[in-house]
């Protein structure tokens, strides 16, 4: 009976023993492998969402991209905008930031509307809310925003 544990941790030293050293500094230098990558000038994605229509909130937002653009550099990183719900507003020609919209669509900023929620608006008003010029459209933005991260996007929900 005392043999089977004694065996048991055994096996676990023989295995332990076995595995090279340079596989246990291959596991430590992974991180700082990573840490680098993440720290060096590479261009950051990131996809915002805009899913209310107050104004302070959108101010907020918009600012937000203005700092991260002055933080990284206009080539350091790259922005989308996905509106939807009552965030849609943004990106009409009723929005109260239709200026600074504007200006940072300029600046490489893009900015993507939800068709469903157009589609919905249009359905109960009778009218489809007219995109300011340049605006992107998607069926549906939250898939969007799910696309995005798949593909390595980091999201920001203000």
């Amino acid at each position: 009976m005392i043999l089977k544990p004694f065996l048991a941790a055994s096996m676990v030293a023989i295995a332990l023993l076995s595995v090279p050293f340079s596989a246990v500094t291959a596991t430590d230098a992974a991180p700082k492998a990573a840490e680098s990558e993440a720290t060096s000038n590479d261009t950051r994605r990131l996809v915002i969402q805009v899913n209310k229509r107050e104004e302070d909130f959108q101010d907020h937002l918009l600012s937000n991209i203005v700092n991260l653009q002055k933080h990284y550099g206009m080539d350091g990183i790259e922005i989308e905008v996905v509106a939807y719900g009552p965030g849609v507003w943004l990106v009409t020609e009723k929005s109260a930031f239709l200026k600074r919209v504007e200006s940072l669509m300029m600046q490489n900023v893009t900015f993507t509307a939800c068709g469903n929620t157009l589609d919905t608006v249009e359905a109960s008003s009778g009218t489809r809310p007219v995109l300011l010029d340049g605006v992107e459209e998607t069926q549906a933005g939250i898939a969007r925003i799910i696309a995005l991260q798949e593909e390595g996007w980091s999201y920001l929900s203000p």
